[in-house]
């Protein structure tokens, strides 16, 4: 849905810089007023809303929203107003980042919020992890270099070197980290380090064949990403689509979702399929397990990257 604005497109910023963009997530109760105050609140701090969706969810009570706006004109607001936000900033100040936190936080607790904003334009900083499949892998290294991807991919990891010249040829470094039964609490402390070093916001799992632990799953709750194959039936254990094949399945599909404790149960973020006939092969279903699996996975990092993806329990809210 697109927001009314509060200044016209031809409005230049006081610096004569374009004015930095700015998304705002949030969850809450849902009440009446809840728009209302997040758009004065921009109004009177000098933004501009470019655009803003919302989604009240009846079953849970609990309201959502996703605003892009822009940032750059300091006092207009303030100048056009009466008195002012309450907790806006002051006139004449620039906006910036982490006045915007401070200053929209006491609207947050009045509605009890759960709230981010972020600099829309900022690369997310993000860790794969894969096995011995590359496609998904592939795929999202080379939409990360073609800017199809708002991320930056500060390192792969896996528990095989198949993919090292792959990795490497990209420029983005490969780390090596083999899990035994025996070692897999010591690799997951590992893990858990480059995250916390290399301020990585999240993990996606391009096809890595590991089960995390429990406790891995809690403290990177809402921060990785799983791909994979889920058909009409669903087949598990080893090669699945050749399970699928001698089923005679109709629709090929995966799916991409947040980890967590419960294996592959995790809160959906996107689907993806693909109708096949009764002349496709066993082979032929696995190349087209292949591009679904990285068409669902591509979307689902996007969307997450650009704080379009809003847990819900355990279902999400995505304003694609």
């Amino acid at each position: 849905m697109k927001a009314y604005g509060v200044m016209s497109e031809s409005q230049p910023a006081a610096s004569g810089q374009a004015p930095e963009q700015y998304v705002l997530t949030l969850s809450c109760p849902d009440k009446q007023g809840i728009v209302h105050a997040v758009s004065s609140y921009l109004f009177m701090t000098g933004c501009n809303i470019e655009d803003s969706q919302q989604f009240g969810d009846r079953d849970t009570g609990l309201f959502f929203m996703r605003v892009h706006f822009t940032g750059g004109f300091p006092g207009y607001g303030a100048a056009a107003g009466s008195g002012g936000a309450s907790g806006g900033a002051s006139g004449g100040d620039p906006v910036t980042l982490e006045k915007l936190r401070a200053s929209f936080a006491a609207i947050g607790d009045s509605f009890r919020m759960d709230w981010q904003i972020h600099r829309a334009e900022e690369k997310m900083r993000i860790v794969l992890m894969v096995s011995k499949f590359g496609h998904c892998l592939n795929d999202l290294l080379f939409r990360s270099r073609i800017g199809a991807l708002p991320v930056e991919i500060v390192a792969v990891v896996s528990n095989h070197t198949d993919f090292r010249e792959l990795v490497e040829s990209y420029g983005v470094p490969f780390r090596h980290l083999p899990v035994t039964k025996e070692n897999k609490p010591e690799a997951e402390a590992e893990l858990l380090e480059l995250v916390r070093t290399e301020h990585v916001e999240l993990v996606v799992l391009a096809r890595y064949m590991q089960v995390l632990s429990d406790d891995l799953c809690k403290q990177l709750s809402g921060r990785i990403i799983n791909i994979h194959h889920s058909f009409l039936p669903s087949f598990k254990g080893a090669r699945p689509y050749h399970q699928a094949h001698a089923r005679g399945v109709k629709l090929i599909g995966a799916t991409a979702h947040y980890v967590t404790a419960d294996l592959d149960e995790g809160p959906i973020i996107e689907q993806e399929v693909e109708r096949v006939g009764h002349e496709v092969t066993p082979e032929q279903l696995v190349a087209v397990g292949r591009d679904v699996e990285c068409q669902a996975l591509a979307r689902a990092v996007k969307w997450h990257s650009e704080h379009r993806v809003l847990l819900n329990g355990r279902r999400t809210v995505v304003f694609a």
